[in-house]
C-alpha cells in the first residue's frame, strides 16, 4: 500500500488526504499555520458527497521529521513553490512519485531539474473546495482529478504503471480520476478555465456567477478563453470550440463560487500570476505569439498584486 506525504493542506491538500486517510491509507499531512489545531483536533471536512471528521491525523510542522513516502503530493501555492528544493529531499525514496496537484503551466519542469525523482506526474484538480477555518475544509462541488506523467519538455508519455496504482488508492477514497497520455494538452485545457475565471474575479471583484450573469463579463471570458487556445494551438495542442463550451457551461451550473485567486487576494496572500498566467503567456511568446488580453490581465493582477502586499 503507498504511503502518502501531503505538502500543503489546504483546500485542495487537506481535502485528497483526508479522503485517503478515511479509505485507509497511510497519510502524513505537512501544516504550517494550522499545525496546532489539526495535532491537536484534527481535520474536518464538509462536502456534497458527505461530510466527516478525523479527529487524529499524522501532522508535522518539520518535514525532516516526516518519514519518507511513496507519493509525495505537493498541494502549496505555487508562490511556495521556491521552499520544494528544502521540503522534497527528506521525504523521497529512490522509487518514490511526486505528484503535483497545482494550478498553472510548467511547474513540474522545474521541478525535475533539481529531483533526480524518475516519476513526475501533474494533477489538474476539477473541484470546487476552500479551507474555511484552521483544519475545516468545504468542498462545494466536483472533485475528479486528471493525471499526467511528465516527461522531458512534456513530451507525450502515455499511462504509467504509477499512475494507474495511485488512481486504484484515489478510487478507492471515493475519488473519480481520470488519465492524461499528454500532460501539455491537459494543462493547456485547465487554462481555458483558470485564466479568465481566476484573474476576473479578482480584477471585476466577484464570484463565477457574477461574472457569467453580465454580458460584458461574458464577452471577456469568452475572448479570454479564445487566446488560450491560441496559444495552445502554437505548441500543437488544439482546443475545440467544443471544449470551450463546455467549460462555459459547465461554470453556468456551478454554485456561485470565490476562485482561489480571489480567496488569496481578499486574504492579501500573493497571487498565482506566474503559473497561471506568466507561464503561459512566456511560452506563447517564445513562438512569437501575442495574447494581448492575457496580457493586459497579467499587467493587471501583477499591479494589483503588489499593491495589495503593500497595504
Amino acid at each position: 500500500m503507498n504511503s502518502y506525504a501531503i505538502l500543503g493542506t489546504g483546500a485542495i491538500g487537506g481535502y485528497y488526504g483526508a479522503c485517503l486517510q478515511k479509505a485507509g491509507k497511510q497519510v502524513h499531512f505537512l501544516l504550517n499555520r494550522d499545525y496546532n489545531h489539526v495535532k491537536n483536533q484534527g481535520l474536518t471536512i464538509e462536502s456534497i458527497n458527505g461530510d466527516f471528521s478525523l479527529p487524529q491525523v499524522q501532522a508535522y510542522q518539520d518535514v525532516n521529521n516526516m518519514p519518507p513516502c511513496e507519493v509525495i503530493i505537493i498541494a502549496l501555492k505555487t508562490t511556495q513553490n521556491q521552499l520544494l528544493p528544502n521540503l522534497l529531499p527528506p521525504l523521497l525514496t529512490k522509487s518514490s512519485t511526486i505528484l503535483l496537484l497545482q494550478n498553472g503551466l510548467g511547474e513540474e519542469e522545474k521541478i525535475a531539474k533539481f529531483t533526480n525523482c524518475q516519476q513526475i506526474l501533474g494533477g489538474l484538480c476539477f473541484i470546487c473546495s476552500n479551507r474555511i477555518a484552521p483544519g475545516y475544509i468545504h468542498h462545494l462541488d466536483y472533485g475528479y482529478i486528471t493525471i499526467g506523467a511528465y516527461h522531458s519538455n512534456y513530451k507525450t508519455a502515455g499511462i504509467t504503471r504509477e499512475m494507474k496504482e495511485i488512481a486504484q488508492d484515489f478510487i478507492s477514497a471515493g475519488i473519480e480520476i481520470k488519465f492524461s497520455e499528454d500532460l501539455l494538452q491537459s494543462r493547456w485545457q485547465k487554462l481555458v478555465w483558470n485564466i479568465p475565471y481566476n484573474g476576473l474575479s479578482v480584477i471585476l471583484n466577484g464570484t463565477t456567477k457574477q461574472i457569467m450573469a453580465e454580458d460584458n463579463g461574458l464577452c471577456l471570458v469568452k475572448e479570454i478563453m479564445r487566446e488560450v487556445a491560441l496559444g495552445a494551438k502554437n505548441e500543437g495542442k488544439e482546443i475545440t470550440n467544443d471544449f470551450i463550451q463546455t467549460m462555459l457551461d459547465s461554470t453556468r451550473q456551478m454554485r456561485p463560487y470565490h476562485t482561489s485567486m480571489k480567496l488569496d487576494y481578499d486574504n492579501r496572500r500573493p497571487l498565482e500570476v506566474e503559473a497561471i498566467v506568466g507561464n503561459p503567456l512566456r511560452r506563447a511568446a517564445i513562438q512569437g505569439i501575442s495574447l494581448p488580453k492575457i496580457e493586459m490581465l497579467y499587467q493587471q493582477l501583477k499591479f494589483l498584486d503588489s499593491r495589495n502586499l503593500m497595504e
